[in-house]
């Protein structure tokens, strides 16, 4: 049944590398405030508090995604390319394509890629029912950790809407006991029918078989709308909660 799975979702699974912002070097002080600084706290401290650094090269990233549309849209998470200047993608068959970030949001963690292929078909996820999980049922993980193209890990859903996790904003996470790593990130948590049940997203570092996907019923909605206008819409009440204190209780003559 794994063979099974690897070998129907493995082409749809891409490697995701970022070029990510340059960050700016920090300001330097005047050279009037240096003098002061090396004559009150002598040299030694100058040359640890004033020691003029190059700026930083730019940084690089990597993490994972899944052809989710044969139009060339790739979901994965909005982590893996929030500073991105510009990102790349490299199929199962090795094929390279640019691709252009569609729309992100950072309350669910998501975001959308976009590719363009003029020399063959993309290979395309079939998407499952996440809300049909039950705790227990076999769990296979695709991505690329530590730079490790198209891994397969397998596990269990270990449990369903998780909250409190610290991720996102929008939390009901499926967390599982299949081995993601730094670099799976993006990447699909699929059932042994081989269907997308989810976004494989983060890990808790400090234990061991502790992971956590976004269902793909949330990450439909949300990819849905991306795709469609490039962010997502919320509606909101515009209703402010504040603690009843004295002095507004007076004011209100309670």
């Amino acid at each position: 049944a794994f063979v099974a799975v690897a070998d129907h979702a493995m082409p749809s699974v891409v490697n995701v590398s970022v070029r990510l912002k340059r960050e700016e070097p920090a300001e330097q002080p005047s050279p009037e405030m240096e003098q002061r600084f090396r004559e009150f706290f002598g040299p030694e401290l100058y040359e640890r508090f004033f020691h003029k650094r190059p700026p930083r090269e730019e940084g690089r990233a990597a993490g994972s995604g899944v052809l989710v549309d044969s139009r060339g849209y790739i979901l994965t998470n909005n982590h893996v390319v929030e500073n991105a200047v510009s990102v790349e993608v490299q199929l199962a068959d090795a094929r390279k394509f640019k691709a252009a970030v569609v729309g992100r949001d950072g309350r669910t963690d998501l975001a959308v890629l976009k590719i363009e292929s003029g020399d063959g078909p993309l290979p395309v996820a079939d998407l499952g029912d996440s809300e049909s999980l039950r705790v227990g049922q076999w769990a296979i993980a695709i991505g690329s950790p530590f730079g490790l193209d198209r891994t397969v890990t397998v596990g269990i859903i270990s449990a369903t809407g998780r909250t409190h996790v610290g991720v996102a904003t929008y939390e009901a996470f499926i967390q599982t006991d299949a081995s993601i790593n730094p670099g799976n990130s993006g990447g699909p948590l699929l059932n042994l029918d081989g269907r997308v049940v989810g976004i494989n997203t983060a890990i808790v570092s400090s234990g061991q078989g502790i992971g956590f996907a976004i269902p793909i019923s949330m990450a439909r909605d949300i990819m849905t709308q991306l795709i469609a206008r490039g962010r997502v819409v919320r509606g909101w009440l515009g209703v402010v909660i504040q603690d009843l204190t004295e002095e507004l209780a007076a004011g209100f003559g309670v």
